[in-house]
């Protein structure tokens, strides 16, 4: 049961599904963010309630991701996110057709449940196939599609919405990701080294308390937690903002913000391969300090400004994201899957909770409120990499120790 290689066809393969298994993931599960404000005004929600169509798939999704291990440890990755991905695309499509509100929300919480199995899978896979050395690579490339398949599926929304309606925009990229699901089965090849175990939830719970108890790795897996929460509610609320005077924008304008995404499809990858040069931990804070930067100048007024903002701002989460899934899949042993799933789980409670806690701060406290809370967010990540680091050195230390002896 050999690793998949580096320069193989197979390992060609593998990298360009990945890539779209994380494009086509987040290519629909965005499709809403920029819809915000029109679901708002067509049916009469606060920017709260309208949140919820973001909000609720991602809640839906970090909860099911805890299943996803243990069924792919029976059924094998594979299996798993292919049903995932063609399912997702046909829940795409039949969104476009809510006849209401509340139809709206039950299609994104179907719609959760069964997005899971890629971005809850897609990291173990990659720890349990590709050689550890240059891991960060593949994992940034990965996380480059679904920073593309974000950035492509808000401004397509964008466009199409302006052009017909946001019904035809949904019903289009439905089609379309339905198309790129059946070349990710295809080009995504068979586990190599999947050793097929019985469907034992006890024995998976077991294996999520012996990770819960892990200081260091739970501290990586909470940064989940804050860096998407972060993430998400700039981006839920900055099309409220530039709806409103002196920017009055269009949908298709504010569709095109999104395109700030191109910086985490570059980040991902490139910072990737600088933790794996000069290590996590440095990497990790500079992208986090970059990060931070990013939503501080989104204060300054002129749109221009705010623009670049957005752009460091992305370019930081993305590398933050990519440096911080290759550093748990180094460090979670035989417990990859799991410990893939309560980083996935904390990612998108994340993108569920602050997402929807962000309209009160938009509402009560306009832009200032959001900044305020996202910059809090990020400050308290900082600790979390210090205690992943020093817990880190101190069990390097006691190993040392232990084979003098």
């Amino acid at each position: 049961m050999t690793y998949i290689e580096k320069d193989t066809k197979e390992y060609k393969r593998a990298s360009i599904a990945l890539f779209l298994g994380g494009f086509v993931t987040f290519f629909i599960l965005y499709t809403t963010q920029p819809l915000l404000p029109i679901f708002a005004e067509e049916f009469q929600v606060s920017a709260t309630l309208s949140s919820l169509t973001l909000s609720l798939s991602t809640g839906v999704l970090a909860l099911v991701m805890l299943f996803a291990a243990p069924l792919s440890d029976s059924f094998g990755k594979k299996k798993v996110m292919m049903v995932s991905i063609i399912i997702t695309s046909i829940l795409g499509l039949i969104t476009a057709f809510s006849p209401n509100f509340i139809a709206l929300l039950i299609c994104r919480a179907l719609l959760g449940i069964f997005i899971a199995g890629v971005p809850s899978l897609a990291m173990a896979y990659v720890g349990e196939e590709f050689n550890p050395r240059g891991m960060g690579k593949v994992m940034g490339l990965y996380i480059s599609g679904t920073s593309l398949g974000g950035l492509a599926g808000r401004v397509l929304t964008g466009v199409l919405t302006d052009l017909f309606s946001w019904r035809i925009a949904l019903v289009i990229i439905g089609l379309l990701s339905l198309v790129l699901s059946v070349i990710f089965i295809c080009a995504l090849p068979t586990p190599r080294r999947f050793m097929k175990k019985p469907l034992q939830w006890g024995t998976s719970l077991s294996a999520y308390k012996k990770i819960l108890v892990k200081k260091r790795l739970m501290s990586l897996i909470f940064l989940a937690f804050l860096l998407m929460g972060s993430f998400v509610t700039l981006f839920n609320y900055i099309g409220f903002l530039l709806m409103e005077p002196p920017y009055n924008l269009s949908q298709t304008f504010i569709g095109f913000i999104f395109i700030a995404n191109l910086c985490g499809t570059f980040s991902s990858v490139y910072m990737g391969k600088k933790a794996d040069k000069h290590g996590n931990f440095p990497m990790l804070l500079i992208s986090l300090g970059i990060f931070l930067a990013g939503v501080l100048i989104t204060l300054f007024a002129p749109l221009l400004v705010k623009i670049m903002g957005i752009g460091i701002f992305t370019f930081g989460f993305f590398a933050a994201h990519s440096i911080a899934s290759a550093w748990i899949g180094e460090d979670s042993g035989s417990y990859k899957a799991q410990a893939s799933s309560l980083y996935l789980l904390l990612y998108y409670l994340g993108s569920s909770v602050v997402g929807s806690v962000g309209g009160f701060f938009w509402t009560h406290y306009h832009w200032i409120g959001v900044i305020s809370l996202v910059s809090a967010l990020l400050i308290t990540a900082f600790p979390l990499i210090i205690i992943a680091q020093r817990k880190k050195q101190v069990t390097g230390q006691y190993h040392q120790i232990s084979n003098l002896k």
